[in-house]
């Protein structure tokens, strides 16, 4: 990415126009810039009128880069020994919760007198 002026207006590609106004597609990498200078402190009355954009969609734009920052910090990586830890415990957690079951089972069968199913022969 390239360093960008801040007076220098952001150029966008245009499409035929309909109804006079033409229709304006925006790259990742160009929205990134903006939501950059928003973040940065501009403001986002100043940067609408700049670049032309409406200020509802430089605020949708901001808002989706924060909630997809927020989700990448939240995010482990791969070989993560913390996250091996926590899978370690909820695999053990899922083993206890079945052992505890079935002795609940088997002393509710034992209390009320219940048969327990013949075991089969190994041989």
């Amino acid at each position: 990415m390239t360093e960008s002026n801040p007076n220098q207006k952001l150029s966008c590609g245009t499409t035929p126009a309909v109804a006079d106004k033409p229709v304006q597609r925006w790259s990742a990498v160009r929205k990134w810039e903006v939501v950059l200078r928003l973040l940065r402190g501009e403001s986002l009355e100043a940067v609408s009128r700049e670049i032309g954009v409406e200020p509802y969609r430089l605020e949708r734009w901001r808002e989706r880069a924060l909630a997809g920052l927020d989700a990448s910090l939240k995010e482990r990586q791969e070989g993560d020994p913390v996250q091996a830890g926590l899978d370690a415990a909820y695999k053990r957690v899922g083993e206890l919760s079945m052992e505890v079951e079935l002795l609940r089972e088997k002393i509710a069968r034992l209390e009320g007198g219940g048969s327990f199913p013949r075991a089969r022969s190994r041989r």
